[in-house]
């Protein structure tokens, strides 16, 4: 399913577009956000959710033919961004939904 969102980079910002406006608009109805404040805390919610994302399930280019001179050796041979950007689309969205409820129980 994933690789079928994320076939080109057109349908995955689609994908990604699509997914953004259902979370910044449900943390606008339901918390009560302005846009612009929901919009800036999901930005940085995913800003910082995009790098534990990036690592997982990366593997190095092992195939000597494949590696060009000057290569880090740890390079992943394919790895798989807009698979990525969708995962942290959506792992942001649930964050972002989780944090807007926990606020309130926190006093901010």
């Amino acid at each position: 399913m994933m690789a079928v969102l994320a076939r080109s980079t057109l349908k995955t910002l689609g994908v990604i577009t699509v997914l953004v406006a259902a979370f910044v608009a449900a943390g606008v109805s339901l918390f009560k956000l302005t846009v612009g404040g929901a919009i800036a805390l999901y930005f940085v919610v995913w800003w910082t959710l995009l790098f534990a994302v990036l690592p997982l399930r990366n593997q190095p280019e092992t195939r000597p033919t494949h590696v060009v001179p000057g290569q880090d050796p740890g390079a992943p041979a394919a790895p798989r961004l807009r698979e990525k950007a969708i995962w942290t689309t959506l792992v942001a969205g649930a964050a972002f939904l989780i944090a807007l409820a926990v606020f309130p129980l926190t006093g901010l």
